[in-house]
């Protein structure tokens, strides 16, 4: 069996197979079972989660990494980061297959072992969060980005299709750029966490609870990302600094330094971005800016 096989073509005839087998693994092999891609094999270190996750796949079965290896086309290692060199380096490879790890953050060239003996190799990374739930995981496919790395054109061409069979958008990422394109999804995904654990102590600090908070906040940040996507990052920013209220934004500062001065600090931090982008959009002028600037600059309490 192989990849570039001359008597085979489309990504039906590829025999796909797992290393790994937690929840992008599971997220990902059913999601390609409903596609009409089934999964053949799953293989992993616990021979319980291979069994669980093969399991849940029509005609799957499960094995130890290496049967994985020995007879499947495309291989996807969906391990920890820090277990994919290990696993490219201490299995055989053959002539033709495809290797494809699916971690954001880790180079290609960590699959260079598997390069070595002649496998076609590459990253296959979907841009989304996967929780314990495989079928919610399964949902939340659609319509997600699936970064994809492969140097050589045919691997390139069958990871493509598979990302629209999974009804994903392919992004052909350069070599290089993974880590930064890994910790943009950060901002989007797990600093907001953070954010909001900021706003929720704020609200927590005139005795409310977090959930008053949630049912406050969620239904502004669900607003917040229509606006983004109706009209853009910088365009559809609201807020005062967008509106050049630099009043506002003493007020702010004023009450943050009073409940926590790094919260203050932060804020302001956040705060200086957010003039810089308003600016593009032509929404502030200099003198705005620069009162905005300085009303950040000052130490706290010159804002009393």
């Amino acid at each position: 069996m192989n990849l570039v096989s001359k008597h085979r073509s489309g990504p039906e005839a590829l025999v796909l197979g797992f290393i790994g087998a937690g929840r992008l693994a599971r997220a990902m092999a059913l999601a390609l079972q409903q596609a009409g891609l089934p999964v053949a094999r799953v293989g992993s270190r616990s021979a319980e989660g291979a069994r669980a996750t093969a399991a849940m796949l029509q005609d799957c079965l499960p094995c130890d990494p290496q049967d994985v290896a020995d007879h499947c086309d495309l291989v996807f290692i969906t391990t920890p980061d820090a277990a994919i060199a290990r696993v490219a380096e201490s299995l055989s490879w053959h002539t033709g297959q495809g290797v494809v790890h699916c971690s954001g953050a880790t180079p290609v060239a960590v699959l260079q072992p598997a390069a070595a003996a002649g496998a076609l190799i590459g990253g296959f990374h979907p841009m989304q969060a996967f929780g314990a739930d495989p079928q919610a995981a399964v949902r939340s496919l659609p319509g997600c980005t699936v970064a994809i790395e492969a140097a050589e054109p045919l691997l390139d061409i069958r990871l493509h299709e598979l990302a629209q069979r999974l009804g994903c958008a392919g992004l052909t990422l350069p070599p290089g750029v993974r880590a930064r394109y890994h910790a943009s999804g950060g901002y989007a995904s797990q600093h907001v966490h953070v954010l909001l654990a900021e706003a929720v102590r704020l609200w927590q600090s005139w005795g409310a609870t977090e959930q008053q908070a949630l049912d406050a906040l969620l239904p502004l940040l669900r607003g917040t990302l229509a606006s983004l996507a109706r009209s853009g990052v910088a365009d559809g920013m609201p807020g005062p600094i967008s509106r050049g209220d630099a009043g506002t934004v003493r007020q702010h500062r004023q009450a943050l330094q009073a409940v926590d001065p790094d919260m203050r600090d932060l804020y302001d931090r956040l705060c200086v971005r957010g003039v810089a982008l308003a600016r593009t959009t032509g929404r502030l002028d200099a003198a705005q800016a620069r009162l905005l600037e300085q009303t950040l600059d000052a130490p706290p309490d010159q804002n009393e």
